[in-house]
């Protein structure tokens, strides 16, 4: 059995899996698709994209134990609340992924307010801080986490100035949580490139930029949610239980280097 809690702040998704220690089923899944991959791993992953009631009945129709929590990650008490109903009804948690993100400005660096400076790092970086802070006394051996950054963190795109520097800091604060939250829990993340979701509709509709994109991965073509997904879940898993404190990017091949 798969059972997992997730929250959601407009396009702000938290997944917070819980897995059952007897689990040797997989129903892997990221983004608005659910392929279920029976067997390869021990974790449901899913980010929901159009609400959580939608979700929460796509997964028990397909027979999953599932609990759909709405948490706006900016709030201290939602995300306390977020925490604490998953404890009360499984009363563990064995893995964290944080995949906070919004990015509402366009605008060049030196020319982004500060209101939008600050709703970027609070969300894209102080919230999975926060929400870890909430989580760890709860995260016991062989626990883990999983951080989202971007493809952007290493080179941010002109028009992505500020959010790319906000999914750089993911990157440090990935290797400062392993080396703090050792031996017991593992902490990675994983650097998506670009997926055609609706968080990235705005530069992924757009068939002159996507063909662009494209052209610069060694693949040619776009990512998938379960390209993203697979990577998510293999961090989380046993399988990767001697990594810790790394970022996986999955991204084609576009250059991945600070």
């Amino acid at each position: 059995m798969c059972d997992f809690v997730t929250a959601e702040d407009e396009h702000i998704f938290i997944p917070v899996w819980i897995r059952v220690s007897d689990s040797n089923r997989t129903c892997p899944s990221l983004g608005g698709q659910l392929p279920m991959l029976v067997g390869d791993s021990k974790f449901h992953v899913e980010l929901i994209e159009e609400n959580v009631d939608e979700a929460v009945k796509k997964l028990r129709d397909g027979g999953i134990e599932v609990l759909g929590l709405v948490c706006h990650v900016s709030n201290a008490q939602q995300r306390k609340n977020l925490i604490d109903k998953t404890i009360q009804k499984y009363g563990k948690l064995d893995v964290v992924v944080s995949n906070a993100a919004v990015n509402p400005s366009v605008d060049a660096i030196l020319e982004t307010k500060a209101s939008v400076i600050d709703k970027l790092w609070d969300i894209n970086v102080k919230a999975a801080i926060l929400l870890l802070q909430d989580a760890a006394p709860y995260l016991k051996k062989g626990s883990s986490v999983v951080l989202i950054s971007s493809i952007s963190g290493y080179s941010p795109p002109a028009s992505m100035g500020m959010y790319g520097g906000t999914k750089t800091a993911l990157l440090g604060l990935t290797k400062a949580l392993a080396a703090e939250m050792s031996p017991d829990t593992r902490v990675n993340c994983v650097a998506p490139g670009f997926v055609p979701t609706h968080f990235a509709d705005f530069i992924t509709s757009n068939e002159q930029v996507r063909r662009e994109i494209e052209g610069k991965t060694l693949l040619n073509r776009l990512g998938t949610t379960q390209d993203m997904a697979a990577a998510v879940a293999y961090l989380a898993s046993d399988d990767a239980s001697y990594v810790t404190g790394e970022t996986l990017v999955v991204a084609g091949g576009m250059p991945s280097r600070l």
